[in-house]
Protein backbone atom coordinates (compact mmCIF):
# COMPACT_ATOMS: atom_id res chain seq x y z
CA UNK A 1 0.00 0.00 0.00
CA UNK A 2 1.47 3.49 -0.84
CA UNK A 3 2.51 5.61 2.20
CA UNK A 4 0.28 8.61 1.05
CA UNK A 5 -2.53 6.38 1.41
CA UNK A 6 -1.52 5.18 4.49
CA UNK A 7 -0.86 8.44 6.17
CA UNK A 8 -4.13 9.51 4.23
CA UNK A 9 -6.69 6.67 5.88
CA UNK A 10 -4.59 7.77 9.29
CA UNK A 11 -5.43 11.50 8.89
CA UNK A 12 -9.70 10.45 8.10
CA UNK A 13 -9.08 8.32 11.44
CA UNK A 14 -7.44 11.15 12.95
CA UNK A 15 -10.31 13.39 11.68
CA UNK A 16 -13.19 11.48 12.54
CA UNK A 17 -11.96 10.41 15.87
CA UNK A 18 -11.64 13.66 17.41
CA UNK A 19 -14.47 15.26 15.52
CA UNK A 20 -16.19 12.58 17.49
CA UNK A 21 -15.59 14.32 21.13
CA UNK A 22 -16.29 17.88 20.09
CA UNK A 23 -20.15 17.81 20.57
CA UNK A 24 -19.49 16.25 24.60
CA UNK A 25 -16.33 18.19 25.00
CA UNK A 26 -18.73 21.05 24.11
CA UNK A 27 -21.64 20.31 25.86
CA UNK A 28 -19.45 19.68 29.16
CA UNK A 29 -18.21 23.13 28.76
CA UNK A 30 -21.07 25.10 28.35
CA UNK A 31 -23.29 23.53 30.71
CA UNK A 32 -20.77 21.95 33.94
CA UNK A 33 -23.29 19.00 33.85
CA UNK A 34 -21.02 15.74 34.33
CA UNK A 35 -23.61 14.02 36.03
CA UNK A 36 -24.12 11.31 32.90
CA UNK A 37 -20.33 10.86 32.39
CA UNK A 38 -18.58 8.18 33.30
CA UNK A 39 -15.01 9.47 35.41
CA UNK A 40 -13.52 5.86 35.10
CA UNK A 41 -14.15 5.42 31.38
CA UNK A 42 -13.07 9.06 30.54
CA UNK A 43 -9.76 8.40 32.80
CA UNK A 44 -9.14 4.95 30.06
CA UNK A 45 -9.76 7.36 27.75
CA UNK A 46 -7.57 9.82 28.29
CA UNK A 47 -4.55 7.01 29.26
CA UNK A 48 -5.34 5.92 25.99
CA UNK A 49 -5.36 8.68 23.42
CA UNK A 50 -2.24 9.70 25.61
CA UNK A 51 -0.69 6.58 24.80
CA UNK A 52 -1.44 6.51 21.14
CA UNK A 53 -0.33 9.95 20.68
CA UNK A 54 2.92 9.42 22.03
CA UNK A 55 3.46 6.27 19.85
CA UNK A 56 2.82 8.53 16.88
CA UNK A 57 5.56 10.41 17.73
CA UNK A 58 7.85 7.65 18.44
CA UNK A 59 6.93 5.98 14.60
CA UNK A 60 6.92 9.89 13.64
CA UNK A 61 3.36 9.69 12.25
CA UNK A 62 1.95 13.30 12.41
CA UNK A 63 -1.57 12.01 11.67
CA UNK A 64 -1.64 10.31 15.44
CA UNK A 65 0.01 12.72 16.95
CA UNK A 66 -2.49 15.44 15.53
CA UNK A 67 -5.53 13.58 16.27
CA UNK A 68 -4.40 12.24 19.67
CA UNK A 69 -2.68 15.47 21.01
CA UNK A 70 -6.44 17.59 20.41
CA UNK A 71 -8.66 14.25 21.57
CA UNK A 72 -6.31 14.84 25.24
CA UNK A 73 -6.87 18.37 25.14
CA UNK A 74 -11.11 17.56 25.14
CA UNK A 75 -11.15 14.51 26.93
CA UNK A 76 -8.88 16.05 29.75
CA UNK A 77 -10.96 18.97 29.90
CA UNK A 78 -13.57 16.62 30.32
CA UNK A 79 -11.64 14.47 32.66
CA UNK A 80 -11.16 17.90 35.27
CA UNK A 81 -14.24 19.00 34.61
CA UNK A 82 -15.89 15.43 35.99
CA UNK A 83 -13.10 16.15 38.66
CA UNK A 84 -14.13 19.56 39.32
CA UNK A 85 -18.13 19.38 39.41
CA UNK A 86 -18.62 15.26 39.71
Amino acid sequence: MPTWLIETIGMAAAIIGTIGWLPQAIKTIRTRDTSGLSLGTNAMLLTTVSLWMVYGWAIGSWPLMLGNVITVILVGIIVVLKIRHG
